[in-house]
């Protein structure tokens, strides 16, 4: 028996060296990256490979404390990121499932039945066991072609694909919530300019009514000063509304139910710097979470091709069973009653109306879209930095001349109003310059909101958020 064993034993091993992992070696695709990245008005942008602002942690872009805290409480409360972790622990778990078809299966097992009952009901039984038996069985399905290898490796594929899925929900979140912060900073702003101009127009009004009851002024002059009353008024309701509909949307973000928030960081909208180091191109197929994504999806969908070439192969199921048995309970583990048997069971697959063949076909055109998908990743990522580049230099840009319009409407609604109290124009000339200041420092907010936000653009683009 023992030589039946090992003469087996050394059978198995050598046709599993002679069997081989069927299916295409994985070869990244060849994408063109520039050198370079397209920045403002096609100029070429980039830096020192290791100095790009996508590699520093989120704490060291944005550096507002009340904005930290935030995306603390996000990442550590935020349901879609909970969500992606688990994701991410199932996708461990299918490991170990798809790993167990290499293993052999054992189980035991045992049976008892009937009974010797007496034709009279007397005081006991002697012996209730008529047959009983115990035993232990083992198979296994040698993994001669890279069938249960190439699965396995796909799952393993498409936990990287969690992982990097969950990295990805994590940048996004990071921009979120600073996205959500100067949006809220940008309304606080507005609510203040609007504010202001209600008291000055306040005064304004106060003003008419004063001449126009001396006689000074005409009744219209009133009604114009009060039309900028109300039009400032008629803001503040609209601004508060925006603000705490923008707290409940944050604090979403935050896992928490519906409530304020602290945004009271007067520099959240300071100027961006200029000339940010962005790295270069190449650095954003290792970078940026998305890429990676696609990536583990490419190689999980070329181990799928392996899987389903190795269905057209034989396959080998081997089982082994031993047991003991009798008819009564002294002779169940008596050595004489062993039973012990081996199978082996080869299988070809002949037909299967093409089952096979459309398994495999399907599997390579999954794969070449894959391939597609990655390619498209690399070039949606390349245009994102420069879309963010482009937006950090022209939103600045925008900002200055935006500053410029307000000093000089601050000045003309100044000079309006002087005028106008000596006499030497009409209230029209004071309600047009008025308007047109009140535009332009709400537009002005928008300017320094949009350039705050280029910043979490470009930082996103750049692959940055998701490091720890």
């Amino acid at each position: 028996m023992r030589t039946f064993i090992r003469t087996t034993t050394a059978t198995l091993a050598a046709v599993l060296l002679a069997g081989c992992n069927v299916g295409p070696k994985y070869t990244r695709p060849q994408v063109p990256v520039p050198p370079a990245f397209r920045g403002p008005d096609d100029t070429a942008v980039s830096s020192d490979a290791k100095d790009s602002l996508g590699d520093q942690q989120w704490s060291a872009v944005f550096r507002e404390p009340e904005l930290q805290e935030l995306i603390r409480q996000a990442i550590a409360n935020n349901y879609d990121l909970r969500v992606a972790a688990e994701r991410v622990l199932e996708a461990q778990s299918q490991i170990r499932i798809t790993r167990a078809n290499q293993l052999p299966t054992i189980s035991a097992g045992g049976l008892g039945a009937g009974a010797d009952l007496p034709s009279s009901i007397g005081t006991s039984i002697s012996n209730p066991l008529v047959i009983g038996s115990f035993n232990l069985s083992a198979a296994w399905t040698p993994d001669f072609w890279g069938l249960y290898r190439k699965q396995t490796q796909a799952a393993r594929e498409q936990m990287l694909v969690q992982t990097w899925a969950q990295r990805a929900v994590r940048m996004t979140l990071v921009g979120q919530v600073a996205t959500s912060y100067f949006t809220l900073r940008s309304l606080d702003q507005q609510l203040a300019v609007a504010k202001d101009t209600l008291k000055a127009r306040q005064d304004s009004v106060d003003l008419t009514r004063k001449l126009e009851s001396g006689g000074s002024a005409p009744l219209t002059d009133v009604r114009q000063s009060e039309q900028l009353l109300y039009s400032a008024s008629s803001q503040i309701p609209q601004l508060e509304q925006e603000i705490q509909q923008q707290e409940n949307a944050m604090r979403l973000l935050l896992g928490q139910a519906p409530g304020t928030v602290p945004h009271t960081d007067a520099s959240a909208l300071s100027p961006v710097p200029q000339n940010l180091p962005v790295g270069l191109p190449s650095q954003l197929l290792e970078r940026r979470p998305d890429i990676q994504e696609a990536e583990a999806q490419l190689r999980e969908a070329n181990a799928n091709v392996g899987a389903a070439r190795a269905a057209f192969f034989p396959s080998l199921s081997i089982s082994a069973s031993a047991g003991l048995g009798g008819d009564s309970f002294p002779d169940i583990f008596s050595t004489s009653s062993k039973t012990i048997y081996g199978l082996g069971q080869l299988t070809q697959p002949l037909f299967e109306g093409g089952k096979l063949r459309g398994q495999y076909e399907l599997s390579q055109q999954q794969k070449e879209e894959m391939v597609l998908d990655y390619q498209k990743a690399i070039l949606a990522a390349l245009r994102d930095v420069s879309n963010a580049l482009i937006a950090v230099n022209k939103q600045h840009a925008t900002r200055q001349e935006q500053q410029k319009l307000v000093d000089a409407a601050q000045d003309s609604t100044r000079l309006a109003r002087i005028r106008y109290q000596a006499g030497a124009t009409s209230y029209l000339e004071v309600l047009t310059n008025d308007t047109a200041f009140f535009n332009a420092q709400l537009n002005l907010v928008n300017a320094e909101q949009s350039e705050a936000l280029s910043l979490v653009q470009l930082y996103q683009a750049l692959g940055g958020g998701w490091q720890p």
